[in-house]
């Protein structure tokens, strides 16, 4: 297949009245447990996305960076995965994507309240910077774009090992203004790579607009300059980013390259829990909170009949309970307090020279970085 460059539009963008919060429609020709799988992994990142915050107003923690209004599209995308076996290289958003992976609200609240045993850097990052070597879910950096050119060294990876597995980055608009953007989906397009570019598009870089970021109406027409698809998706309907998502990775698997997905989402609240999000009138707030996927797509499993009332009323219980068992758990915890802790190689020599190390350099110590 050649690499002829194409730009779809899937559904409106997510600043149109939303069919997804209108009418339901038909059914998709999807199994019942995949449509429920992406309603849990929402309902789970909402609810633990909401008691992050409550805790940060408690004093319990200290900052909290919100992903509600993204979770439709994180979830339909990350179902197309194969968890532990495609790599994802997320961003500080992405709680339903690592959710979806296979990451668990107890590893989410553990690392919030930098507690011991936290599974993504043992209480030493900020929150929302998912890792985990099972799930092939790098460290991730705060800084924004900087998982594109290292997705592409995972996929770069696949094409040298004879691997198949895929590599997917998350990003939002803002990265789209990075040298690390172009670098990245230059060098996976010129090798015909098997990544895939996730632009988690709220049309905000923290306080700037989308419009004074990028001259260009869509971040998918970006993909023609790179000789690869480009497709533009509903953000808040996950059946359609499941859908578009799954044709990415069956072009990837296939050897037929990259793929750059453009999800119109919102940003429902602000930036993070220190922004006084001033920045946005009154009437862009309610209508981002208008457009929320979360309550939408609970109406479209109802109209389809997958599950009755009293079912999904007892399912999100269950999933409230779990999130509160796992944040109480989490509390039972102590402080992670050494912060020295996976800074060098566990050896004899590396920790009786730990501390002459952080002086006079790593090698006086004997040890080297793991």
């Amino acid at each position: 297949m050649t690499g002829v460059a194409t730009t779809a539009t899937v559904t409106a963008p997510a600043s149109s009245a939303l069919a997804t919060n209108g009418h339901a429609g038909a059914m998709p020709a999807l199994p019942a447990d995949l449509l429920l799988r992406l309603y849990r992994a929402m309902f789970t990142a909402r609810t633990c996305d909401e008691r992050m915050w409550i805790l940060t107003r408690q004093g319990r923690a200290r900052f909290v960076v919100t992903g509600r209004g993204h979770e439709a599209l994180q979830a339909g995308t990350a179902a197309a995965l194969r968890a532990g076996h495609d790599y994802a290289f997320l961003y500080y958003r992405s709680m339903t994507t690592a959710l979806t992976l296979g990451v668990t609200p107890f590893d989410v609240l553990t690392s919030l309240l930098a507690r011991e045993g936290d599974l993504f850097s043992g209480g030493r990052q900020l929150p929302n910077h998912f890792s985990s070597r099972d799930l092939r879910i790098p460290t991730i950096s705060s800084v924004v774009g900087a998982g594109l050119p290292q997705a592409v060294g995972a996929a770069y990876a696949a094409r040298v090992r004879g691997g198949d597995w895929v590599a997917v980055s998350y990003f939002g608009d803002g990265a789209v203004s990075k040298g690390d953007f172009h670098e990245a989906l230059n060098f996976a397009a010129i090798h015909r790579l098997p990544a895939i570019f996730v632009c988690e598009n709220n049309g905000w870089a923290i306080s700037v607009p989308a419009a004074l970021q990028s001259p260009v109406a869509s971040v998918a027409d970006r993909a023609a300059a790179y000789g690869i698809p480009g497709e533009r998706v509903d953000g808040l309907d996950p059946v359609a980013c499941y859908r578009v998502m799954r044709r990415a990775v069956a072009r990837a698997r296939d050897g037929d390259g990259p793929t750059l997905i453009d999800a119109r989402c919102v940003r429902i609240g602000p930036h993070t829990s220190d922004d006084d999000d001033r920045y946005r009138d009154e009437a862009e707030r309610d209508a981002a909170l208008a457009a929320d996927p979360l309550p939408a797509y609970r109406r479209r499993l109802l109209a389809w009949q997958v599950i009755d009332e009293g079912g999904l009323e007892q399912l999100e219980a269950d999933l409230r309970a779990a999130v509160a068992a796992a944040e109480e758990q989490a509390l039972a915890l102590p402080p992670a307090t050494d912060a020295r802790s996976h800074l060098f190689a566990d050896s004899p020599a590396c920790r009786a020279g730990a501390d002459r190390a952080l002086v006079n350099g790593l090698t006086d110590s004997g040890c080297r970085n793991p």
